[in-house]
Formats: structure tokens, C-alpha cells, sequence
């Protein structure tokens, strides 16, 4: 940043010499030096707004004005077959018509240059550009997907989504700016990654207000995908055309496969909403609904799996508790319920004997 204020500087510096020194007899030096400064000013904030538009909106910019200026020209030839050089006002009106058609040319250039394909032309692509909305950024499970080296390419950070981000941390509400705060913390952390490129880049879109019709149209002019868990978000811009990765999505998908009929030790957790249920949980967060398990709340079962239902929303497992069997396989395994068994057997045993002994006798 110190080597642009310094080059600017001496740009300034050299166009107010240049002034001054090739000025009119009649304007004074300071005068002179004034104007070529000035003239450098606009220079170069001319130049940091060209920077900050796309290269589609920079080529339609210049297509626009170089029209525009084509057709000052041909409509220059006409005045001057009509007098213009005599007349004052035909001149007038000949510089008034520059003017007008290269401004023309240059806003309808840069409005329309969102429909060009530069790709016809060569333009190098940079692929493996992700963008990152707010959520998915205060959710904080990117940093560790981008941490076991799943993500490549380019992290893109908006400068919108940043200051939505510290927003959020300057909230008033504690946990609204407890979560802006894990948030931009997330980000630091994935800043601080080798394996990970991340951008800050300044494109904004003042015409449009939502922060997510921000991101769809950021997506659409870098051809990126937005990394989101903003299942709305997600929606819109599979209708608009824009690649979306959905962490839930990703993260429903790498939830264990159960098949109905499977065995499962869940514990109870609480009474579930129909009659004689117990809800329990799995590590992931799936919730197991269970049949007959509402006396068994904070003790650990084995269930059978009698269904999965899978939505937009996560999983669910559905199983049954049965209580016969489990008390079954209690007694076999306890020392008294052993013994019995074993009394049991040496009774059914026993029979047969005695009933031999009393057909010899």
C-alpha cells in the first residue's frame, strides 16, 4: 500500500512540473501547477474506480464509448458539410453531441457488459473460486472441512459479508454478537491455513440490497460456487443457475448408513410425543425415535432399527424397544437367571429317568 501512495505521489508531483513548465506565458506558475495536479487527482480516482469493476463491465465500457465517439465523428462530417466551422451554434452542437453519445455509449456499454462471453476471447479461467456467505462462516464447521484439505482453489470473502459480520459482533444481543465473534474468529483461523487461499475481494452491487442476491450475483460474475447452510440461499440460486455446496447436505451424507433390522445401543434422553416413546440421539445429532422405551428414560438400550426417514431437514431413525427379549437376555446373562436355566435343564433331564425306572420295575 506504501509503494502506491508513494507512486501516486510522485505521479502528482510530475504532472503539476509538467504543467507549469509547458504553460501559457500568460498563467502564472502556481496557477499552471495547480491544474496539472488536479488534473492528476481525477486521474487517479478515475483509476480506482476502473479497478473496481469487472473485466466484462471495463470491455462494454470502452465498446460503449469507442461507438459513441464513432458516431460523434460521423455526425461531425454532416455538421461540417453544413457549416459547422462558420457557425457557432452548428459547432456548439457538434461538441455537445461528443459529449452526449460517448456518455451514452459508455453507461449502456457497462450495463450491457455482463452479457459478454469473454471465454470466446480467451479469457484465462480460475477455477475452484468458493464464495462464503455469513452463516456458513459463523457456523464454523468450513474451517475444519478446509482444515483435512477436502476444499482447493480460492476462498472468496466478500467485503459485504465481512461487514455483515461486524455488524452482527457489535450487536447488542449477546449471542448475536457472540456468534459474530466465533464467526470472524472462524475466519482468522482459516486465514492462518497454508493448504487454503483466501480472497477479500471488493465487488459490490449497490443497485441490489439483499445480502444473499449479493452473493448470487458475485457467484454468477466470478463463476463461483457459494458455500452456504442457508437452505433459502440454497433455493434461490438453483434457480438463478449458481452451484451451491450445502454443508448440511454434506454433512446428512456422511452420517452412518442403518438398514431396519440393524441392532443399536441409544440412550434415552427424554419422552418422545406419541404414546410409550423415548427420543434418543445419536453423536451426529440424528435423532431415534424408539417404541415402548418411555419408562426407560436415562437408562441405555439395545433397539431394533424398524425404520429411516430421510428429509431436507436430516434423518431420522424409528425403532423398537422390546422389553421381553431385553430381560430375556438380562436373566440368561445374570448368575441366578443362570442357575435357574441350569435347574431347568437338569428337571427336563431328570424326567426321562425316572420314568425308565418305573417301566423296569
Amino acid at each position: 500500500m506504501l509503494d502506491f501512495i508513494i507512486f501516486r505521489s510522485f505521479f502528482v508531483l510530475i504532472l503539476a512540473v509538467a504543467a507549469g513548465y509547458f504553460r501559457p506565458e500568460s498563467v502564472p506558475f502556481p496557477v499552471a501547477a495547480g491544474v496539472g495536479a488536479g488534473i492528476a487527482l481525477v486521474a487517479i480516482v478515475l483509476e480506482r474506480r476502473i479497478a473496481r469493476i469487472s473485466l466484462k463491465r471495463f470491455f462494454g465500457l470502452a465498446s460503449g464509448v469507442t461507438a459513441g465517439l464513432v458516431c460523434a465523428a460521423l455526425l461531425s462530417l454532416v455538421l461540417d458539410r453544413l457549416g459547422a466551422s462558420t457557425s457557432p451554434t452548428l459547432r456548439l452542437v457538434e461538441v455537445i453531441s461528443l459529449v452526449m453519445l460517448a456518455y451514452f455509449g459508455a453507461v449502456i456499454g457497462a450495463e450491457k457488459g455482463e452479457m459478454l462471453n469473454l471465454a470466446a476471447f480467451g479469457e484465462p479461467a480460475k477455477p475452484g473460486q468458493k464464495i462464503l456467505d455469513t452463516s456458513v462462516i459463523i457456523d464454523g464447521r468450513i474451517a475444519d472441512i478446509a482444515d483435512t484439505g477436502f476444499l482447493d482453489g480460492t476462498l472468496v470473502v466478500p467485503q459485504f459479508v465481512l461487514h455483515e459480520l461486524q455488524m452482527v459482533a457489535d450487536s447488542a444481543d449477546s449471542m448475536k454478537r457472540n456468534r459474530g465473534r466465533r464467526g470472524l474468529d472462524v475466519l482468522q483461523r482459516i486465514q492462518k491455513m497454508t493448504n487454503v487461499k483466501v480472497q477479500i475481494v471488493s465487488e459490490d452491487f449497490p443497485q441490489v440490497r439483499e445480502v444473499d442476491m449479493k452473493l448470487i450475483e458475485l457467484a454468477r460474475l466470478y463463476h463461483a460456487k457459494i458455500i452456504t447452510n442457508d437452505f433459502n440461499l440454497n433455493k434461490v440460486a438453483h434457480v438463478r443457475g449458481v452451484e451451491v455446496l450445502n454443508i448440511n447436505e454434506l454433512a446428512n451424507s456422511l452420517k452412518p448408513i442403518v438398514l431396519p433390522g440393524e441392532l443399536m445401543r441409544v440412550f434415552i434422553q427424554k419422552e418422545g410425543k406419541e404414546y410409550n416413546q423415548g427420543v434418543a440421539y445419536l453423536d451426529d445429532g440424528t435423532m431415534v425415535v424408539v417404541d415402548n422405551a418411555r419408562r426407560m428414560i436415562s437408562k441405555t438400550l439395545d433397539v431394533t432399527v424398524t425404520s429411516v426417514l430421510q428429509t431436507t431437514a436430516g434423518k431420522m431413525i424409528f425403532g423398537k424397544y422390546d422389553e421381553r427379549a431385553a430381560h430375556a437376555m438380562a436373566n440368561a446373562a445374570s448368575p441366578v437367571g443362570a442357575g435357574a436355566v441350569a435347574a431347568g435343564v437338569e428337571r427336563r433331564e431328570a424326567a426321562p429317568r425316572r420314568e425308565e425306572a418305573l417301566g423296569e420295575n
